[in-house]
């Protein structure tokens, strides 16, 4: 019998000294805490087999129909706490643990994260996949098994350093060996006649195999598949050259196959980057779907069914591939007419689109595509003529038919994803309401006027498991004894704390619980970092990738003004703050790099001047991981969601810090829009231009250094940055950063000042009211149930997968 059905401790202690035992090879008294680590995860492990088999032979038997979710990114932090909570067995582990004197959380702390994501992003596809399991909806995630990942930050005299992170380095107790899911991904080679048909032959082949993980559902109803794919050399040893004495060529081929699932986003911006990005992308585009396939025809027969028993859905441009990958097995491989096999493809691919930002809507040289993906080349033009043909008929002009064009002619000619994702797909969605509607007006206006039905919303969710019931315990045991225990199960149940948001006396408990958190963050970050905060200050987070546009640069500047106002003023009875930032800044990107460089030169000093007395700190916290967010969300007073309006498709932490109660502060972008729907303005501190507003000024010829000069505090800060009054040892460090400010400001860093300072102090005043300040508080936490994964999943379950739960 499974232990999932046992209710007692002492059937798992009984599983988990017999695992130790015999699969850790460690008797009990001379096991190490690793060792029971392992024990635990292992035993854990066979109770969701069980149920990961069950699942699967549901799906088989009921002829369901599968989503595939295809992400460069999965974010999914530490595994043991969450798989414990949503199988129901934390109790009872913890108490089996502490029989043989171990702490459950301390064995969790020897997780390393799984370094298989970035940002946003790839924590979005952690979520999802999370809430399809919980949503009981068939599901495989597929992605690339990175050895080493996300690199891990090191900050070195307040730089980046960018090191391995070696997550894999003792083996991953959750990952599965699937050997016999392997498939031929082919590079280069030339596209020669066979018959009527076309043959592709690649030049270079390597071997992609699956490595699977469980991804459990809450109270284990279902388990789905998150498939990693690694890859292996056919020739991983030449012995004849070894023996020759050619050592490392020999190896050559196993380094070439190895640096596909080395690293997550190698830098791209030499030639041989680039090429290893293209690499990637195909390597785990083709393998996904080469597995799609396989296992539709081995079940379902005829591949003309596919649209029925499959919903591929594109986590942003990265695997946008899939459209040509999927149309060359169709037509190559099984035969199809490509007319019949495009209506196919359409019919079963859908893509998420992530971001407004040109750069990021990936392009690659048309040489490079050619060179490495021939075959592809050929479908991507057949599919284009298509297009641009039925753009022509449409009575589109000139200049239309070339932005809708999927290969971009101006200058450097190269291949648009973006383009062939969305021609490729029946379906198209933004992430925020505001953002989907800017695709319509920006990058896609002429693809959307071609195809106006394609476009549509689906605002992000986070998982309310493991951003409130797994980080923050404490705050899910008030709500549970405020109103119940419904909303475990559906977040949007959290609206029933509306009618008690004056009540003092929850206010106070929530208070409470938020300052035990603020302890534990402070504590950590004196282990961590040997500053001491106070935890009875203002604690304000900006914990995110660090990218101009995401405006951390904003944050600092406004924290130096207050800096020197405290200075200024010390007679002003000003709040105690605590300024925490957190992010990696993308290795090749300077100007970032530059901006952690500038934080931790003010924290240092900042943090060293009596004259401020305590009343302001700043931190960056080195290596900011989906464990590290786990401390400090339930610790965070205000949450920073300050980009530039229209650049921020959605974001998910200003969802998660709002479900922890954490005020906002923001822009009106992305899903802050929303949030600020939800949660009602006087809960929300709204401040800066509209997109529109920062359209505008764009195209009328914005004039940054008349803002500038405009305003005091603005001009003092930024001249003591650029003039070296932070950075004695090399005054001309940010001269160059300032410098841009005053040029051009691009992400409306000087036109959004005087606004975000005015909305800091209302800040201070509101922190001053303390009852009104929890109230907000707890109706930040009562309406952002709505942002649960579970609705997003939802949508996309009856808007574009078409498939809904089993019976």
């Amino acid at each position: 019998m499974s232990i999932m059905k046992q209710s007692g401790a002492s059937e798992i202690d009984a599983k988990i000294i017999d695992v130790l035992r015999h699969r850790v090879g460690k008797d009990e008294r001379a096991a190490k805490p690793h060792d029971w680590y392992t024990a635990t995860v292992l035993t854990l492990r066979d109770a969701i087999i069980d149920q990961w088999m069950d699942s699967t032979r549901k799906t088989y038997e009921q002829g369901g129909k599968r989503v595939y979710y295809l992400s460069l990114e999965f974010l999914i932090g530490r595994l043991l706490r969450d798989a414990l909570s949503n199988m129901g067995l934390t109790r009872e582990m913890e108490k089996a643990l502490r029989d043989h004197g171990f702490d459950l959380s301390a064995l969790e702390n020897l997780e390393p994260d799984a370094a298989l994501g970035n940002g946003g992003l790839g924590r979005l596809a952690a979520c999802f996949m999370e809430s399809l399991a919980s949503l009981d909806i068939p599901a495989y995630g597929y992605g690339i098994r990175y050895v080493n990942g996300m690199f891990r930050q090191r900050i070195d005299d307040g730089w980046q350093v960018e090191l391995p992170e070696t997550w894999l380095s003792h083996g991953n107790p959750w990952e599965f060996d699937r050997r016999e899911s392997a498939y031929i991904i082919g590079f280069g080679g030339e596209v020669v006649a066979n018959g009527d048909a076309v043959q592709w032959l690649p030049a270079e082949k390597v071997e992609a195999s699956a490595v699977d993980t469980p991804v459990v559902g809450w109270r284990g109803k279902r388990v789905n598949t998150l498939r990693l794919w690694t890859a292996h050399a056919f020739d991983p040893l030449r012995l004849d050259a070894f023996n020759a004495g050619d050592h490392f060529g020999a190896l050559a081929e196993q380094v070439r196959a190895d640096s596909l699932v080395r690293v997550l986003y190698p830098a791209d911006s030499t030639p041989a980057g680039q090429e290893l990005r293209l690499r990637q992308e195909y390597f785990f585009t083709s393998a996904s779907i080469q597995d799609i396939v396989r296992r539709h025809v081995q079940y379902h027969g005829d591949i003309r069914t596919l649209p029925e028993k499959a919903a591929i859905q594109l986590n942003d441009t990265h695997p946008a591939v899939a459209v040509a990958e999927l149309m060359r097995l169709m037509v190559d491989v099984h035969g199809l007419e490509f007319s019949e096999a495009w209506e196919v493809t359409k019919a079963t691919v859908a893509y998420t689109n992530h971001t407004l930002l040109p750069e990021a809507l990936e392009s690659w040289p048309l040489p490079l595509f050619e060179r490495l993906l021939p075959r592809h080349m050929q479908i991507v033009y057949a599919i284009n003529s298509r297009v641009l043909r039925e753009a022509r008929k449409a009575g589109m002009d000139d200049a239309a038919i070339a932005a809708i064009s999927l290969i971009d002619e101006g200058g450097e000619r190269r291949v648009r994803m973006a383009n062939l994702a969305f021609t490729g797909a029946h379906s198209v969605n933004g992430v925020a309401a505001l953002h989907t509607d800017l695709m319509k007006t920006t990058v896609f206006s002429d693809l959307h006027k071609l195809y106006p039905t394609r476009i549509n919303n689906k605002t992000n969710g986070v998982t309310p498991r493991r951003w409130l019931q797994q980080c923050n315990p404490g705050l899910t045991s008030v709500l549970k004894d405020a109103i119940g225990p419904a909303f475990l199960d559906d977040a949007e149940k959290l609206s029933d704390l509306n009618a008690l948001a004056d009540d003092a006396a929850l206010g106070e408990r929530v208070a409470e619980v938020k300052r035990s958190n603020k302890i534990a963050l402070a504590k950590h970050i004196k282990d961590l970092m040997g500053v001491r905060l106070d935890p009875d200050a203002l604690f304000d987070v900006q914990i995110k990738r660090i990218h101009e546009y995401k405006r951390q640069l904003l944050n600092l500047i406004e924290t130096v003004a207050l800096y020197d106002q405290i200075r200024s003023h010390p007679e002003r009875d000003w709040v105690p703050r605590v300024k925490i930032f957190g992010g990696k800044a993308a290795s090749s990107y300077h100007n970032a790099k530059l901006v952690i460089k500038l934080a931790n030169d003010i924290a240092r000093r900042v943090n060293s001047d009596p004259s401020v007395g305590g009343l302001l700190k700043v931190v960056f916290v080195p290596n900011y991981n989906v464990s590290l967010a786990e401390k400090i969300i339930p610790a965070a007073d205000l949450s920073e969601q300050i980009s530039t309006a229209g650049m921020e498709a959605s974001g998910t932490g200003n969802m998660k810090f709002a479900l922890n109660g954490a005020l906002t502060i923001g822009t009106l972008d992305g899903a802050n829009i929303e949030i600020k729907d939800r949660v009602g303005d006087p809960n929300i501190e709204i401040f800066g231009l509209t997109a529109q507003e920062v359209e505008d000024k764009r195209a009328q010829g914005y004039n940054p250094r008349e803002v500038i000069e405009a305003s005091r505090e603005l001009q003092q800060a930024i001249a003591a940055i650029a003039t070296g009054v932070f950075s004695p040892d090399d005054p001309q460090r940010y001269a160059g950063l300032m410098g841009g400010i005053y040029d051009h400001d691009w992400f409306m860093v000087a036109a959004d000042f005087d606004s975000y300072h005015a909305a800091q102090r209302n800040i201070d005043r509101r922190w001053e009211q303390q009852a009104a300040w929890r109230a907000s508080a707890i109706r930040n936490i009562a309406n952002v149930g709505w942002f649960s994964s579970d609705r997003t999943i939802g949508e996309y379950a009856r808007d574009i997968w078409g498939v809904s739960k089993p019976a």
